[in-house]
């Protein structure tokens, strides 16, 4: 090694020992035209075989070409082989971008649930969660209550974000109450009757849930005299008055709803009720929210000695209008003209409801042919009198005859 390294500096060659330690500071004196050079290595010391490197220190020196080459391309040509160009990153971005203000709806498919509600995947950098107060327009106690399961992909709607961790809070309830309202409008146009339960009232009338809002009732709007504290519970027969979404106005009407329910209330016709409550003389049948009376002489042509053991309330059974008081709403009602052999309500109900309808047209007919029977015979007897045969039709209530005493068809 000695005998070489006056060769190699006759040569020209100024490299720098391959070690570890500091090399010394070459003196001015001694190489006057040439300035400090830093340690590296040496490449044509390496080829003319002067220093030998070891495995590492090679793989070092390799890694290190390839870095220098890498950070030169990246100065000099970023983009030089990559198929994905700037304009391909923008349209990325813009394709799976969403509106994250809050009022915007976004599509998005629940992770999990919990007893608090729901975490909702809407592909955000932020998590989005959905409130159990916000998952229904109904009060529940679960979300699964309202049909929200992990898997489930729904439409929400932004309504907020929470500061301490820039998660969005997403709510499914105003979505549903928008459809309410539509919905309500499209009832209010068709002049619908619709049901209503009571849940409050103050000194102007009531509070009822129609279609998940809360409608107001006025007491000059309800048909009986009872007070909020004796309606709240009960379900009344409602027409929509006003309905205003912007004014979250919701005035309902069940005056109005009795009023058509009463007109549709035909003598003769045969009706659904559910039976209300039992009293000695009979049993009380909620009729499409008119209260209408079975007399115990009304159940069966057989004698009834406990209405209990016939009906129970809560029982739901088709009836016939026997007759109808509109000023004094009282509705009278009878399953005994509708059975096919006396005593079959307390046999066999069943047959009697299937039946219903066909022994109410047979039954219409026989009065209809009593009626033309009874006018024939006045003209008859009196044909020279006129004005007879009008002034006993005026005589006449307006909903008919009182069928009640009218027998049975023979069978």
């Amino acid at each position: 090694m000695a005998a070489l390294a006056p060769h190699s500096f006759s040569a020209g060659l100024r490299c720098p020992l391959v070690s570890s330690s500091p090399l010394p500071r070459t003196s001015s004196a001694a190489v006057p035209s040439k300035p400090p050079v830093r340690p590296s290595y040496c490449h044509a010391a390496v080829i003319a075989g002067t220093y030998a490197l070891t495995p590492a220190q090679k793989e070092r020196q390799k890694l290190r070409e390839l870095f220098e080459e890498a950070s030169d391309r990246c100065r000099t040509a970023p983009t030089e082989g990559v198929a994905f160009t700037i304009e391909d990153f923008h349209a990325a971005l813009d394709k799976y971008d969403f509106d994250s203000e809050i009022g915007a709806k976004v599509k998005g498919t629940v992770f999990t649930t919990d007893a608090n509600g729901a975490l909702v995947d809407i592909a955000a950098k932020s998590s989005a969660y959905l409130p159990l107060q916000e998952a229904c327009i109904h009060k529940i106690k679960h979300v699964a209550e309202a049909g929200i399961y992990p898997g489930l992909v729904e439409e929400f709607v932004i309504i907020g974000e929470k500061t301490t961790d820039d998660s969005l809070v997403l709510s499914l309830r105003s979505i549903q109450y928008g459809l309410a309202w539509e919905r309500c409008r499209q009832l209010q146009a068709e002049a619908v009757v619709v049901k209503g339960q009571v849940v409050g009232g103050n000194k102007g009338g009531v509070v009822a849930i129609v279609e998940g809002l809360r409608g107001f009732v006025p007491f000059s709007h309800i048909s009986t005299k009872s007070t909020a504290e004796e309606l709240i519970g009960k379900e009344l027969p409602l027409k929509f008055v006003e309905v205003d979404e912007e004014q979250s106005r919701l005035v309902l009407s069940n005056r109005k709803a009795m009023a058509d329910s009463q007109a549709q209330l035909g003598i003769g016709s045969v009706v659904l009720g559910s039976v209300q409550s039992l009293k000695p003389y009979g049993a009380f049948v909620d009729i499409g929210g008119i209260n209408g009376l079975l007399h115990v002489s009304q159940i069966s042509h057989d004698h009834i000695t406990d209405i209990s053991t016939v009906l129970q309330p809560g029982d739901a059974l088709k009836v016939m209008i026997l007759s109808h008081d509109r000023e004094r709403g009282r509705v009278s009602l009878s399953t005994k003209k509708l059975e096919c052999t006396p005593g079959d309500m307390i046999r066999n109900p069943k047959l009697v409801f299937e039946k219903a309808d066909e022994m109410a047209q047979a039954f219409r007919q026989r009065i209809a042919q009593a009626e033309a029977m009874a006018r024939a015979d006045i003209l008859r007897f009196q044909p020279e009198s006129e004005g007879i045969l009008s002034t006993l039709t005026s005589d006449l209530p307006a909903e008919g005859l009182d069928l009640s005493d009218i027998p049975a068809a023979e069978v």
